[in-house]
């Protein structure tokens, strides 16, 4: 039997689903009765990824990856049609006494409203605005690539690619006594984005070899050449970008064997290695929820858009949109 009777849950819900590669649009979606131990949220915002969403959105998801790609609570199947996304912030409708009337973070898809376990979303953390928390996955991966890349005190490191995942890095980074960060991208409007976040800034061609410790989050292979050439003897190369189904040549002919360089990857779908043992899921997304506090990291969300358009907004950031970091959608 439903905890709530279903005449306590009026309306319907919207959700936004990639019919075809390149293409998107709005329906209807299904909203049951929530059970016990359930909750049905409200959405207020969403965020898309540059990363991986844009990969799903252009059918770019080889084909050994369908399952391990899927997100929670994805409709459909790779390529398409899917109900994909994951950086829903929400009000909770209905549930727990605990939890009604509570801002939250689910990984679920765009949609106006849905129910999902009620171990599934995240409260808030006094302090947090809901239209920053769209933030938490990104800097849900960032903190655990900083447990990856472990750096030290006084390590010089160098963080290629300033989108949102690059950038929370190197800011996380930038917390370590004495760690001088510098972030490198081949936008030089990124530069007063860096300085803002406390951080140096260089063009590829200007970034500061011999670096302790070096992080790769463009998204783009040549930036991984680069993190190669400005890596230091027996430092180590953080590999954040998911390339998809694209192949990825590297220099690894040069200098690569001589200076002892060690490549290795970082991914959010395992807390980190080192942490792995007492850390769950659940402790390092209130984690990341908590290092959202600091207002300053309002200036990565540099584009919004109501829900209605998000097909349109989809098609544009995948065209490019260079100047867009964070596109943050919004719900009425």
């Amino acid at each position: 039997m439903p905890a709530y009777p279903s005449h306590d849950i009026p309306g319907g819900a919207r959700a936004c689903w990639i019919e075809a590669p390149g293409r998107a649009a709005i329906r209807a979606a299904t909203m049951p009765s929530p059970a016990a131990g359930q909750v049905v949220i409200r959405a207020l915002h969403s965020a898309v990824s540059r990363g991986t969403e844009m990969l799903v959105f252009r059918g770019e998801v080889p084909a050994t990856e369908f399952q391990r790609m899927r997100a929670p609570f994805q409709e459909g199947d790779f390529p398409a049609p899917v109900k994909y996304g994951y950086a829903s912030v929400g009000i909770v409708e209905h549930g727990p006494e605990a939890l009604k009337g509570r801002h939250v973070f689910c990984l679920h898809p765009h949609q106006t409203r849905y129910v999902v376990p009620a171990d599934a979303v995240h409260v808030l953390p006094e302090g947090l605005p809901p239209a920053r928390a769209v933030l938490a996955a990104n800097m849900e991966t960032a903190v655990n690539a900083i447990w990856d890349a472990a750096p030290r005190l006084g390590d010089r490191m160098s963080v290629v690619g300033g989108g949102v995942v690059g950038l929370l890095v190197a800011w996380l980074a930038g917390r370590v006594p004495g760690c001088k960060v510098e972030l490198v991208d081949v936008r030089a409007s990124r530069r007063s984005l860096a300085e803002a976040l406390g951080l140096g800034f260089a063009l590829p061609q200007d970034a500061a070899p011999d670096a302790d410790l070096v992080v790769h989050a463009s998204g783009d292979p040549q930036g991984l050449v680069t993190a190669l050439k400005l890596a230091a003897f027996e430092s180590t190369v953080i590999e954040m970008s998911w390339y998809g189904a694209r192949d990825v040549p590297l220099p690894l002919g040069e200098a690569f064997h001589s200076r002892r360089l060690t490549l290795r990857s970082s991914q959010v779908g395992h807390v980190a290695t080192a942490q792995r043992a007492r850390w769950d899921r659940g402790r390092r997304m209130a984690l990341a929820l908590s290092l959202l506090c600091d207002p300053v990291l309002d200036a990565l969300i540099t584009d919004s858009a109501p829900f209605d358009e998000l097909p349109a907004v989809l098609e544009r950031l995948s065209s490019g949109a260079p100047d867009t970091l964070c596109q943050r959608i919004d719900y009425s």
